[in-house]
């Protein structure tokens, strides 16, 4: 299981790696930092989605250590 579908994981400032909704076919993967935490549920089997810092949206697939 990955750490980014549990939204306990996600702590708003955390740098994570999203993919962006243009990049899901490929899964490319873009670092930033967590503005805000967008779904609500606690899981969700596709990433919890976020807001970045810089206005992004994407689903979390790492969680990195700083």
């Amino acid at each position: 299981m990955e750490e980014g579908m549990y939204r306990k994981s996600i702590i708003p400032g955390q740098l994570v790696e999203v993919v962006l909704k243009k990049d899901q076919r490929t899964g490319k993967l873009t670092k930033g930092r967590v503005d805000k935490i967008l779904t609500n549920k606690p899981v969700h089997t596709q990433g919890i989605k976020v807001m970045l810092t810089d206005g992004r949206v994407g689903r979390v697939k790492v969680i990195l250590s700083e």
